[in-house]
């Protein structure tokens, strides 16, 4: 009776878990997103984004490109490894809930002395040799009585989930920063060919102009304008290669080819944009995994109280040992030479000085700043995603004035021209109508480029295909970049004139 008393007391106790229960903290959500009349949301706009959503551009050599980033990028490779790293402390933290079982054997042959001290005077002393065998496991369990475990294995199991959710970010950042790079790079090799165009046009008025000087029907003052003119675009069409190069060199770090091996032909894009499927603004806390993240930092900060808490509580450690113990290894294993031993230890701590208190106070502290942490970020989502928004509608509305401002231009350049060639006007009209016709086409090619950058941007802000209901491809992720770091060495990848070559 006594027994199952006391078993039945160290079950209930065991039972106990201090510390506060988990709940997710409530986070403001708008009801829709603010559109205006130039750009409105598709129907239906719910459905979520594919993983690989770059494929989406239709451009062939952005999608090997961010295949080799996935397979190769270091900074993914780091955080799959961090990812490992927080399930295997997670396995750690639970193996602490069973009991541990040490196996311990000790042989050794020893000599007592003669001449040691006497414990009764009516025996003498002898010196003795004698062997001294002993088989014992021992088993120790930490009775979990007030949680302080089971909290542990809730916190690592939280941070385990917020380091794979860390893992899906660096692939989201990953991904999108490629393409934006990528974008960037096509938008200056569309700039550099208004350049060049550019230059063609002014080598042929330039022409134009010389043989009007040599037959005398104008001043040198008409040749050194188109001169100085064609100059001008020449430089900056060479100032954009810099930048280009800048952006190719990024592009060759992210997919983890060195800039020396890395090349990429120029190539003009004019596909349209493909459509971004929004949702509602709730979606956003279950496709962003920077904002899955900062929840699951919430709910490890909250594990750590109840680790605090139950500091305070005693602790209660069971242990046994059974084995056996004989001068001579032929009589080791037998029921003469068997013992045995079981206890328990048990511990409180009655004055710390404050040191518990304050853990408690410190844990307390801690979840308060993983909360505000996951509203903040909450709140930037949610503004980044407005921000894709409003900057599609509002470049939408420029890409069609910059239209417009390219054909303007070219009537312009054209009534110019006619109008020098009939003498009604000075040379210097010309220069700035070809002046506005070439501000006007880079304006709309950058136009263009910034409307892939926001997209991208979007893209980003939405999550980019993950899902935290469905985080399967995250150890999917995992799993390819373990293999990957193991094959790297032995493979050599390079991008030259704008193709994918191993």
């Amino acid at each position: 009776m006594k027994a199952a008393l006391c078993i039945t007391l160290v079950s209930m106790l065991a039972a106990c878990t201090v510390g506060p229960d988990y709940r997710r903290p409530v986070a403001e959500t708008p009801p829709t997103w603010k559109t205006d009349s130039y750009w409105r949301v598709g129907e239906p706009s719910h459905a979520p984004l594919a993983l690989d959503w770059w494929q989406g551009f239709g451009d062939t050599t952005l999608n090997g490109l961010e295949t080799q980033a996935l397979a190769q990028n270091q900074t993914l490779a780091a955080a799959s490894a961090h990812y490992a790293q927080a399930r295997a402390t997670l396995a750690q933290t639970s193996s602490l809930a069973l009991p541990e079982v040490d196996l311990g054997a000790n042989a050794s042959r020893s000599r007592i002395s003669r001449n040691r001290p006497v414990t009764n005077y009516a025996t003498p002393n002898s010196a003795t040799v004698q062997n001294d065998l002993k088989l014992a496991p021992t088993v120790n369990y930490d009775v979990d009585l007030f949680g302080r475990i089971r909290r542990e294995v809730e916190g690592a199991r939280a941070s385990a989930d917020e380091s794979r959710d860390d893992l899906a970010n660096a692939r989201l950042v990953l991904t999108t920063d490629l393409a934006s790079d990528y974008f960037s790079m096509r938008e200056l090799d569309a700039e550099i060919d208004v350049l060049n165009r550019s230059v063609v046009l002014q080598n042929k008025a330039l022409d134009y102009v010389k043989a009007q000087h040599d037959l005398g029907a104008v001043s040198g003052l008409d040749v050194l304008q188109q001169q100085a003119l064609l100059d001008q675009t020449r430089v900056q069409a060479q100032l954009l290669l810099n930048q280009r190069a800048q952006f190719e060199h990024a592009i060759a770090a992210l997919v983890g080819t060195p800039a020396p091996q890395f090349a990429i032909a120029p190539a003009l894009d004019d596909r349209p944009l493909p459509p971004i499927p929004l949702g509602i603004p709730s979606d956003v806390l279950q496709r962003r995994p920077d904002v899955s993240s900062a929840e699951r930092a919430m709910a490890a900060a909250n594990a750590q109280i109840g680790v605090a808490k139950a500091a305070f509580f005693p602790s209660l450690t069971l242990n046994g040992t059974i084995g056996w113990e004989s001068t001579a290894l032929s009589s080791l294993i037998s029921a003469p030479s068997l013992l045995w031993t079981i206890g328990t230890m048990a511990s409180q701590v009655v004055f710390d000085g404050g040191r518990r208190s304050a853990a408690v106070d410190f844990a307390n502290e801690g979840y308060t700043a993983a909360v505000a942490n996951y509203r903040q970020t909450v709140l930037g989502a949610f503004q980044q995603v407005q921000d894709g928004i409003v900057g599609l509608s509002v470049l939408d509305g420029a890409a069609k004035q910059s239209h417009a401002a390219v054909d303007d231009a070219q009537r312009l350049l054209s009534l110019a021209n006619d109008r020098y060639s009939g003498g009604l006007v000075a040379y210097l009209d010309v220069i700035t109508a070809q002046q506005q016709l070439l501000t006007s086409q880079r304006q709309d090619v950058q136009i263009r480029g910034q409307q892939r950058s926001v997209s991208v941007a979007l893209v980003k802000a939405l999550g980019g295909g993950w899902d935290a209901n469905d985080a399967a491809h995250d150890d999917e992720a995992v799993a390819n970049a373990a293999q990957t770091k193991h094959e790297q060495d032995h493979r050599e990848t390079r991008i030259v004139s704008g193709e994918t070559m191993r």
